[in-house]
């Protein structure tokens, strides 16, 4: 579990950070004395929770809360402050909680105990997958995977969707190219993009995230800790996530969204 916290008053945010080592020993924790610097960790490094001082001067706690939602939506923010005039702007943000000063270790355990969005990570997995809003993944830290190919990113995808069926290269074509034909140039173009999927996957060391045989790839599904995944087999965590947002940006999942939609 990756941590983040800010605070631009050096005492508070020395007690903010003590408190949340207290709650949650065995946790990553990052402490900030600056919103641009915690944004730009979120951004290189992904994050978990993020406790936020509201009112700083320069960017605000909502303002940057606003930002990490645009990094991850399912970031859970808890908001740190000595104001409850902020309560609302905390709510409409839908943050995970909120912690009046000063901050306690119980108070804490308490928020962390009640999460929005709950972090029960898989054990083992290789890497963390994300399908609800926009299709996503990440390492078992939290730091988002980069595919070189956007193409590539979206052959895994798909392949994560078949939940550990086999595919073969006609049918990942027939889904990410569906009206252009299958000829050798098209072929030849996946080949190109299955390669750069398994080489963007080696270097987080996730290669075994994937099953190889002739002409078919599938997912190892015991090695991801997926959303989806999590959704079928009635996750709580999973069916409170979901909203009514399954792998947006592609257009060969939208089918989906009625099958979901009685969860609501």
């Amino acid at each position: 579990m990756k941590i983040l916290c800010v605070d631009d008053e050096a005492l508070m945010l020395q007690m903010l950070e003590m408190a949340i080592r207290e709650a949650q020993p065995d946790a990553d924790v990052l402490a900030f004395d600056e919103p641009e610097d915690l944004l730009d960790e979120a951004k290189a490094n992904g994050c978990d929770i993020a406790f936020l001082d509201i009112h700083m001067s320069g960017m605000t706690g909502v303002e940057l809360a606003k930002e990490l939602k645009g990094v991850n939506p399912k970031m859970n923010i808890i908001f740190v402050t000595g104001f409850s005039e902020y309560t609302g702007d905390a709510m409409r943000l839908r943050a995970s909680g909120y912690i009046m000063k000063p901050v306690t270790a119980e108070a804490v355990k308490e928020e962390l105990s009640e999460l929005r969005f709950p972090i029960v990570p898989k054990e083992n997995a290789l890497l963390r997958v994300q399908c609800f809003g926009n299709f996503d993944v990440f390492t078992p830290d939290g730091k988002p995977v980069h595919f070189e190919r956007s193409k590539a990113k979206e052959i895994f995808a798909y392949l994560v969707h078949r939940h550990g069926s086999s595919c073969t290269t006609r049918e990942i074509a027939a889904a990410l190219f569906e009206d252009e034909p299958y000829d050798k140039k098209q072929q030849s173009y996946l080949q190109t993009l299955m390669h750069a999927m398994t080489k963007s996957l080696k270097k987080v060391g996730a290669e075994e995230a994937i099953n190889k045989s002739y002409n078919s790839l599938s997912v190892n599904v015991a090695a991801l800790d997926c959303d989806y995944y999590r959704f079928q087999e009635l996750d709580a965590g999973a069916v409170n996530a979901y909203q009514n947002e399954y792998m947006s940006q592609y257009y060969w999942a939208d089918f989906l969204y009625n099958d979901y939609a009685d969860y609501d």
